[in-house]
């Protein structure tokens, strides 16, 4: 089995069982050539480095696919979950990158799932409900685990809901 689809095997488990160690966007298949193929790898890399839970190596890795490639919305997607995996003094530049994923991809489920995670640990549960909203249209399954930490929060689990899933 390929290195990346070895890694989306594991990721897919992961996601499976309710453990997933944060990878929010799975890794990407490497062009031939050109930076954007650097940058999928240095993408890549932070991906492997999320999944171990690697979150200040994983960061490096994003920053660095994003110097070469601005654009690469799973970069910033799971830059902003290495950051947020790192603690609340982040939680502003994480929204940030969240935010800038779903400018570059709008119907970008995972970003969503977790932007709506983030919210909750920052006590919003307006603008997570709106994710949660807006992720029922685009990936049920999603919605699903988002509702869970959305109400699991309002019925007093604390906060991010489903301890240790999103948080």
């Amino acid at each position: 089995m390929s290195e990346p689809r070895a890694l989306l095997a594991a990721l897919l488990l992961a996601l499976a069982t309710g453990t997933a160690a944060g990878a929010e966007s799975d890794p990407l298949p490497v062009p031939q050539v050109g930076s954007r193929a650097n940058a999928v790898r240095l993408y890549n890399d932070g991906v492997a480095l999320l999944l171990a839970r690697d979150f200040r190596a994983a960061q490096e890795k994003f920053e660095g696919a994003l110097a070469l490639q601005e654009q690469l919305a799973e970069a910033h997607n799971n830059l902003a979950y290495a950051l947020r995996m790192q603690g609340r003094q982040n939680f502003a530049a994480s929204l940030g990158h969240y935010d800038r994923a779903i400018e570059l991809k709008p119907d970008f489920a995972q970003a969503y799932m977790y932007r709506g995670a983030l919210f909750m640990q920052q006590g919003d549960k307006v603008r997570a409900r709106q994710d949660l909203e807006r992720l029922r249209r685009l990936d049920a399954r999603l919605a699903v685990d988002l509702e869970q930490v959305v109400e699991g929060a309002a019925e007093g689990q604390g906060r991010g809901g489903v301890a240790g899933q999103y948080d």
